[in-house]
């Protein structure tokens, strides 16, 4: 929601004006002076937005501002034009409303369009979300990292690196729009006061890894080269629900240098629906993406999110720091998962951000079941999930 300043406002008046931590409407605007506002200037209203109203009889902006629990002057700031002594029935105002409820339905396919569509509403009606593109897919899809948070230690979440996973994305999308709605509504999520954590940490979220991928599972084979190289991995098949790999054939979690001669000499030596390495580590554009972000960002914690096996995977040949262990406790803790620290598998994300880094990094495996999993198991995915997002931020 857009409002014009007028004379003696300013950013803390509208924080009172409309229940708001000054901290979100700040970074709402990050290119004003909030000590030096100017009237006529635009400012941003995160979590807010105005709807018409037709005037009827006995309507009075006293009568209206109570109907709908508003104070007095937010009415008169979204209609400076308006003579409250004599309004016009059959005339229009703007009513201001609070967003209280989700725009992002994760419990959908969803697919790369989907996914844009949703990024879209929330970089509109949350301003303060910072966005960053990464790199390109190999058709050319933009990955995007979205940054919420104005702290210096970086939290990191991302979801979708294998294709048939996509559900992993709706999860995350759906956590991140109540996690909005709590910030803009000073709510709680399961109790807990997440406001201080806007201040503390900033969330880094790649929510779809592999989008090509997850289009193709979804959406089947593209028109062109692309669709018709994919087919022929496929042997001809249109049904990809088993493709794990990039639209390349490239399995982009085995793609990482932390032991990746040992995968590949086990694994696929060709492009195959699921589980080749490449023909050298990052070779795919996807995996460069992610390696470039870790190395830029720094996380001190990070969380790839994969289905299925209601595990979490937390070591990587002893080099995890002591605390990972205490953090994968509250994990298991808050969602019932089963914490693994050695696994024999290796040239994932997780084992080469806790090789190079040697900060805290784990593999959850979303759900029950076959993969790709069924919509039907999306809401208790999310509810056993919720407390692994909120243990990520506090831990």
């Amino acid at each position: 929601m857009d409002v014009q300043v007028r004379k003696g406002d300013s950013l803390w008046y509208y924080a009172g004006l409309f229940n708001l931590p000054l901290p979100l409407l700040m970074d709402s605007n990050p290119s004003l002076a909030p000590e030096a506002l100017q009237i006529g200037q635009t400012i941003k209203i995160p979590g807010w937005r105005t709807s018409t109203y037709t005037i009827t009889q006995g309507d009075t902006l006293w009568k209206l501002a109570g109907e709908h629990r508003l104070s007095l002057d937010a009415l008169f700031l979204l209609n400076p034009d308006a003579d409250p002594d004599a309004l016009q029935i059959g005339g229009s105002l703007l009513i201001p409303a609070r967003v209280s409820i989700r725009i992002v339905n994760g419990n959908r396919p969803y697919t790369s369009a989907v996914l844009s569509e949703d990024l879209r509403a929330l970089f509109d009606l949350y301003p303060f979300i910072q966005r960053s593109g990464i790199g390109q897919s190999v058709m050319g899809k933009e990955l995007q990292e979205l940054r919420i948070g104005r702290g210096n230690e970086y939290v990191h979440w991302n979801g979708s690196f294998h294709a048939n996973e996509w559900i992993t994305t709706g999860v995350i999308m759906q956590f991140l729009n109540d996690y909005l709605l709590a910030l803009t509504n000073k709510e709680p999520i399961r109790g807990m006061d997440v406001q201080p954590f806007y201040n503390r940490i900033t969330l880094s979220i790649v929510p779809m890894v592999d989008p090509d991928g997850v289009d193709l599972v979804l959406n089947g084979p593209p028109e062109g080269e692309f669709g018709e190289a994919a087919l022929a991995i496929n042997e001809g098949s249109r049904d990809f629900s088993g493709w794990k790999a990039n639209i390349r054939g490239v399995d982009l979690n085995n793609q990482f240098p932390a032991k990746w001669e040992v995968e590949a000499e086990r694994k696929p030596e060709e492009p195959a629906f699921r589980d080749f390495p490449g023909y050298q580590p990052l070779s795919e554009p996807e995996a460069v993406a992610m390696a470039e972000l870790a190395n830029q960002r720094k996380f001190s914690k990070m969380l790839a999110f994969h289905t299925q096996g209601e595990v979490i995977y937390w070591g990587y040949e002893g080099l995890e720091p002591p605390r990972s262990m205490s953090i994968v406790k509250e994990f298991s803790r808050v969602s019932g998962y089963e914490p693994i620290r050695f696994v024999d598998s290796y040239a994932g994300y997780k084992d080469w951000f806790i090789q190079d880094f040697r900060q805290p990094g784990f593999t959850v495996e979303l759900g029950q079941g076959v993969n790709p999993l069924p919509l039907e198991q999306f809401d208790e995915i999310y509810q056993e999930t919720i407390g692994i997002f909120l243990a990520s931020l506090y831990m």
